[in-house]
């Protein structure tokens, strides 16, 4: 398997890469601090057709597939994480998920807008009983006439308090459990719908999240996701299977970001008269990181390049994101460590990636969901 970057996905890899370090970099300590998201530097996401990486010209996309998608997250997370993650549930999850299983109608509709960065876009599946076991939504949808009425709420939603567009879960039929579950395609104007507590993190601060309450709110019956019912537990595990591979990409990032401050650090540093990239102790913990950043490099890219060819991808999106966040986690961890206090001050950045590190083992998936399914692999 070739993993050479075309001459189009490396000119992509700089230009994010410069695009972070000049827009996003300044200020990332100041907006985790204060929890504020920089809305126009998302925007010009869109209008660098970064947003619509994976997808076609006629839907507003770029066609720089999974494999460019996954270059633009890594680059932008060894920055600003919170800006990584906004980035991959609005194409991933949300657009993403639209694009599955809705109808061209729907896909018109609503992807355009937001892979132009024009709207933001979110993905509501997860609720105060609905973590890992989706089969625990409680959030109904009734049909009456030509509507549907939604009653229920959703908690820790990316991009919430933003968002114009939402795919959400709920239950048209709740006798059937998670087989009765549908997808419904929500805009924040939807008579019923409002915003809750926006959360106050340990860590993707700047990232807006926050609970969302559906109090007889009306969806239009053309909004329900490609017009058919109790598909929405299955629209949910495809959005989710390409949304890990988003994260694992998040995470990568982050684990590459704190790396090279370390590196730099260790060779500016001295002690005991010489460049603490002198000592053979902390070289060779080093050399064991690059090592394991390698590894979950690899992984991850092998997930995007199957999702590319067409192939299945559940189980190696599981893979990364096991791996690539187990990594970032580590890395990060022993970066802190590898700066002593400084590590542990703000202004030198790893302590924040070190956080932001910690919800990436979480969120579209706990680690212990990835071990699952890829178990579940391996005793077909």
């Amino acid at each position: 398997m070739n993993f050479e970057l075309t001459e189009q996905q490396q000119m992509l890899q700089q230009s994010v890469r410069e695009f972070a370090e000049k827009e996003l970099l300044p200020g990332v300590i100041e907006r985790d601090e204060k929890s504020e998201f920089p809305v126009e530097a998302f925007k010009e996401l869109g209008k660098r057709g970064w947003l619509g990486l994976p997808f076609p010209k006629e839907l507003g996309g770029s066609e720089g597939g999974y494999m460019g998608y996954v270059l633009a997250v890594e680059e932008i997370s060894k920055v600003d994480a919170s800006m990584g993650i906004s980035f991959s549930v609005a194409t991933s999850l949300c657009a993403g998920g639209i694009n599955n299983f809705a109808t061209e109608e729907q896909k018109k509709k609503y992807i355009p807008r937001i892979l132009s960065g024009e709207s933001f876009g979110s993905f509501g599946l997860t609720e105060p009983n609905a973590g890992s076991d989706a089969g625990g939504v409680r959030t109904v949808a009734v049909k009456q006439g030509d509507h549907y009425v939604i009653n229920g709420s959703k908690c820790f939603i990316t991009n919430g308090p933003l968002s114009d567009i939402f795919l959400i879960i709920a239950l048209t039929d709740p006798e059937k459990g998670q087989k009765g579950l549908s997808a419904f395609i929500v805009e924040k104007d939807f008579p019923g719908f409002r915003v809750g507590k926006i959360e106050n993190k340990m860590g993707i601060r700047a990232a807006q999240v926050s609970e969302l309450f559906f109090e007889d709110m009306i969806v239009p019956a053309e909004n329900l996701l490609g017009g058919v019912e109790e598909q929405g537990f299955k629209a949910a595990m495809k959005a989710l299977d390409g949304g890990r591979i988003g994260v694992a990409a998040q995470g990568l990032g982050i684990a590459e970001g704190a790396f090279e401050i370390a590196r730099k650090y260790m060779m500016e540093r001295i002690q005991f008269g010489k460049p603490i990239a002198k000592q053979q102790y902390l070289a060779f913990k080093m050399a064991e990181l690059e090592v394991e950043i390698e590894q979950a490099k690899y992984i991850l890219y092998r997930a995007a390049l199957e999702k590319d060819a067409g192939r299945p991808y559940t189980i190696p999106a599981a893979k990364a994101k096991l791996v690539c966040t187990n990594a970032a986690m580590h890395v990060t961890t022993e970066c802190v460590q590898l700066l002593g206090g400084n590590g542990y001050m703000k202004d030198y950045h790893v302590e924040r990636m070190m956080r932001d590190a910690k919800i990436t083992q979480i969120y579209e998936g706990t680690n212990e969901i990835q071990k699952l399914v890829i178990s579940g692999g391996i005793f077909r």
